[in-house]
């Protein structure tokens, strides 16, 4: 799965789980302000993206430092290829 591929995957998935339009969604986007999240939906992005990609997210210093859209694809495209290595 190349870098874009798993991009649109993240970005079909939020917008379909948030319905959010995927036309408006940037890697500047902010999950908080400019998508509306809250804590609880912090918990269904997790679930979505650890189903989108068969992946575990467990309580990494990474995902504190997770604001924006960007920073989602750089988090999963780098925890795809730590996977992929191991």
């Amino acid at each position: 799965m190349t870098d874009q591929e798993i991009i649109e995957q993240i970005n079909s998935s939020l917008a379909e789980e948030f319905e959010y339009a995927l036309g408006d969604m940037t890697p500047d986007t902010t999950l908080f302000e400019e998508m509306g999240l809250d804590s609880l939906d912090v918990v269904d992005l997790v679930i979505v993206l650890e189903s989108a990609f068969g992946m575990k997210i467990r309580e990494e210093e990474a995902i504190r430092k997770i604001r924006t859209l960007g920073d989602i694809h750089t988090f999963v495209i780098d925890k795809k290829r730590q996977m992929e290595s191991a």
